[in-house]
């Protein structure tokens, strides 16, 4: 189907540009005027282009995805139609993006396809998980239960990263703090004291002589240590999307580091436990839920350690021996499959598992940050401490020599 990169006019004579897709000019101008805009012109494309405008166009974020799901499930719970539910939310959006993408889910849905096959044109916003979960809501008769535990999920993971952006917000502030401090005494004070002490025609002792040294790397290559950082992070991220062994081998590091290593596994063992149980409940068979899985831990390591779950149940395994002979999940982990495998009820253990996870990541990250700030205040109060005994050491020496 053509693209077509537009501008476009709001009822309030704001001039909008987007992309959207079409069958010809007169299929444009009544697609956008649904959504109450008129076409002010327009080119066709049929190349995957960045669009007009598109710069500076806001993303679809997490929290947009919950509205959608909310509304979505307060509608099917009260017996709406799931087009008039679109209409209704298309209507009450501001977001011109999600607009456009609502849109083309009722046109969708009115060519005769079924809601989760029109998400699943869409997989930048709706993720396989999520269409999958959608799909088995409608096979199920289950469809607003599946959007209520949709929006629950997401609510989850958006607490997650705002907990995990307080645990990297912090050190990076303090390190940055830290490097401007210390650039501030290599390049500006500790030369000017140690002219001071040099003029004293004293022997200096070793450890000034390595601030002198250290000093004067920062005066003379101040450029390439600021640049390598950003060197390291650009040729590293190269480097991982170049080399798959590579990539796992990272990946398999940042489960061992520590202190970050084992909150990030717990991280990934509660979306693993969290997104397996909604998607079993909902009906999907537990090697579709491994293997859905895959791409939700977001870690080569654990995805690995989920293909070779999935293999062995297909073979004839249990669904504990399969995950216990991976290595990957803890004790934990795997008594509750057990449990779950026993009773019947392995969503059931699974929520047990993400409950467990979730609190023991929150406790973590406290115990991290409360770490990090006497680290920090340790690592500036050695830096000032190396400084001062390598700048007043020969001072006092030499006002020593003269007393005696």
């Amino acid at each position: 189907m053509p693209k077509f990169i537009y501008r476009a006019m709001t009822p309030t004579g704001e001039i909008v540009p987007g992309d959207m897709e079409a069958l010809n000019l007169p299929d444009l101008e009544m697609r956008l005027s649904r959504m109450d805009l008129d076409l002010i012109d327009f080119r066709q494309t049929r190349q995957r282009k960045v669009p007009l405008g598109a710069i500076g166009r806001r993303a679809i974020s997490r929290r947009e995805l919950i509205n959608f799901c909310f509304h979505m499930e307060q509608m099917s719970s009260a017996g709406v139609p799931i087009l008039d539910a679109l209409n209704d939310l298309r209507d009450s959006m501001d977001h011109l993006r999600f607009r456009e993408i609502v849109t083309d889910l009722i046109e969708k849905i009115e060519g005769g396809l079924q809601l989760s096959d029109a998400l699943a044109g869409h997989p930048d916003v709706f993720d396989p998980t999520f269409t999958s979960l959608v799909k088995a809501g409608e096979e199920s008769g289950k469809v607003n239960e599946v959007f209520r535990d949709l929006a629950s999920g997401l609510r989850w993971q958006d607490e997650l990263a705002a907990q995990t952006k307080k645990i990297v917000t912090y050190p990076a502030v303090v390190l940055v703090v830290v490097t401007a401090v210390t650039f501030f005494l290599m390049i500006y004070l500790v030369p000017q004291l140690t002219n001071f002490i040099g003029n004293m025609g004293r022997e200096l002792p070793l450890h000034t002589k390595v601030l002198i040294a250290v000093s004067n790397v920062f005066i003379d290559w101040w450029f390439v240590l600021l640049a390598l950082p950003f060197a390291v992070w650009f040729g590293a991220r190269w480097w991982l999307g170049r080399s798959e062994r590579a990539a796992f081998s990272f990946d398999r590091i940042k489960l061992r580091a520590w202190p970050v290593g084992p909150v990030l596994h717990k991280i990934i063992l509660a979306r693993f436990a969290t997104f397996f149980a909604l998607m079993y409940a909902s009906g999907i068979t537990i090697l579709d839920c491994i293997r859905l899985s895959e791409g939700i831990v977001g870690n080569r390591v654990v995805a690995a350690a989920l293909r070779r779950a999935a293999q062995l149940i297909s073979e004839g395994h249990s669904v504990t021996a399969a995950f216990a002979t991976t290595g990957i999940f803890p004790p934990l982990v795997v008594r509750m499959l057990k449990v779950g495998e026993a009773t019947g009820a392995l969503d059931g253990a699974l929520r047990n598992v993400a409950y467990f996870y979730n609190r023991e990541v929150r406790e973590q990250i406290e115990r991290v940050q409360a770490m990090i700030e006497p680290a920090m205040t340790v690592v500036l109060g050695l830096l000032l401490g190396w400084i001062m005994l390598s700048v007043l050491g020969p001072i006092y020496d030499t006002i020593s020599a003269i007393r005696i």
